[in-house]
This record gives structure tokens, sequence and C-alpha cells, in this order.
């Protein structure tokens, strides 16, 4: 280990610590002192914009997350997280840029195809959702979220039969959610 990855490492040491103390205002203190002297060190940016994240600073996380996509551009996880906070402010296009970024240096980046599929069903590209949802499911089967959000696109085009098929695949390991589904679209799926 280098004087850099030393440094690195105890200062996220030393803010981890903090969190588990509970003062993440103080961990943020402690990664921008680090960023001082490191300034574009992606490990402490992706770090950085995490605190930001957490503590209500969006707009703050999201400058360090483009500084960060800036300097280290082919790592999937920081154009990931670029797109989880554009998606949740509501920046659906420039979200999708992000998350179609983050697929093309990793296409197993399954949260990348959920997010891609929500953008998508908020523009109204009904299609293209339902192929980044499938997309979701064949890396995490077992994770109900994008068979939910599938659900729901196929009652919104009127198939309900289709919805019923992805209702009854949910009951077998979700069966909350299949439940949420039924009140929710009025289905009433038997077996």
């Amino acid at each position: 280990m280098n004087r850099v990855e030393r440094a690195v490492s105890w200062a996220l040491w030393r803010a981890r610590w903090c969190i588990w103390w509970g003062r993440p205002a103080r961990a943020l203190d402690i990664v921008t002192e680090a960023l001082q002297t490191y300034p574009q060190q992606p490990t402490l940016m992706a770090y950085r914009a995490h605190l930001l994240a957490e503590l209500g600073r969006p707009a703050e996380a999201l400058a360090v997350l483009d500084a960060l996509v800036a300097v280290a551009p082919d790592v999937a996880a920081h154009w990931y997280n670029r797109a989880f906070l554009l998606e949740q402010s509501g920046q659906n296009e420039a979200a999708e840029t992000s998350f179609r970024r983050a697929l093309a240096l990793d296409e197993r980046l399954d949260q990348a195809w959920y997010g891609l599929g929500l953008v998508l069903v908020r523009q109204g590209r009904l299609d293209e959702a339902l192929d980044a949802l499938r997309r979701n499911t064949e890396l995490q089967p077992m994770s109900p979220y994008a068979w939910y959000q599938m659900a729901r696109i196929h009652v919104d085009r009127a198939q309900p039969e289709e919805a019923m098929r992805i209702i009854r695949h949910l009951r077998g390991f979700e069966p909350s959610v299949a439940a949420r589904l039924e009140r929710e679209t009025g289905l009433r799926v038997s077996g």
C-alpha cells in the first residue's frame, strides 16, 4: 500500500467511524479535508457524494458525481450513482443518459436496468421500459420491484392477462407484493 492509499484508507476509516457514532457531518468534514490533499481521488470523491446525498444535499452530491465521472469515466458505479440522483430529482432524460452509460460499461448492473425502466416509464416509452425491466428480472429474478412495475405497465396498457401472469409469479416468492398489485389493480388471480 503506497502513501496515498494509506492516507485515503485512514480518512475513510475515520469517516466510517464517525458514521457509526452518528456524526455524518463530521464524516463529511474528514473526507472533504482529505480531498484538499488528494483533490481528484475517486474513492474519496465517491464517498463525499454519498455523504452529501445522505445529508440531504443532492445538488452538491450531483456536482461531485459530475466531477467524478470526468475523472473516472470508465466506472459503471459512478455513472449509476449519478443516474440515481438525477432520477430521484426528476431529471429523467439526463438520468436515462447516465443509466445507459453505466450499462454500456457493465450490462450486468441490475439496478441500472431497473432505474432505466423507471425513467422510461415516466417518459411514456413503455416498450423500452418493459425491455429494461425484463433485463432487470433476468439478472435479479427474485426481486419484486421490476415485476411490480411490469405488471403496472400491462394494466395501464389494458393487458390484464399479462399482469395476472406476473401476479401469479410473484405469489411464489413475494406474496405481499402480489396482494398489493391485486388491491391496486382490482385484478383477482385465482390459484
